[in-house]
């Protein structure tokens, strides 16, 4: 179990968390989790199906008192010099766990789990700030080299904007 502490001034208490891969049977918990970001427009809306056949894309942050605080995906694609890099995606936190390190937490394990694969390059999407993605080495910009399929389906009415991480 990991405790994770909040970045300062934001809250005062920490949450305990695993983080863990996700299984088939998180399927369910994973959309439960997504359907406030798609609401506001922060992800894309995705079929509760889809969470189950994608559920090995997933790494889940558990409480210990058991449900998900969160959740973000790692899937590996080929970039325009066909390169494997990453792409991590329905990235969320609970909304009583923003600010308690959880997002944190995730993003430590899902770049770890990025460069045990190998990957030299880690590519997100965000609609908003992307403060958290910043703090952790991403910078804005990428789409030139990111993986063609994945950034074609960027919807640009959303205003999304492509972070990159290099892992080497």
């Amino acid at each position: 179990m990991t405790t994770v502490t909040p970045r300062p001034g934001v809250r005062s208490e920490s949450v305990a968390v695993s983080v863990r891969h996700a299984g088939r049977s998180d399927a369910a918990a994973l959309y439960r989790l997504s359907v406030p970001f798609v609401r506001e427009g922060a992800l894309r809306d995705r079929p509760a199906g889809v969470y189950a056949r994608d559920a090995a894309d997933f790494l889940v942050a558990e409480a210990a008192r058991g449900g998900l605080e969160g959740c973000v995906a790692l899937c590996l694609r080929p970039d325009v010099h066909g390169r494997a890099v990453a792409v991590l995606y329905n990235f969320c936190v609970a909304e009583g766990s923003q600010g308690c390190g959880v997002g944190s937490a995730l993003l430590r394990a899902v770049l770890g789990e990025a460069t045990a694969r190998g990957v030299s390059r880690v590519f997100t999407a965000t609609a908003g700030g992307g403060e958290l993605f910043l703090r952790h080495g991403f910078a804005p910009g990428g789409e030139e080299e990111a993986p063609p399929r994945w950034r074609a389906r960027l919807d640009p009415a959303r205003g999304s904007r492509v972070l990159v991480r290099s892992l080497a």
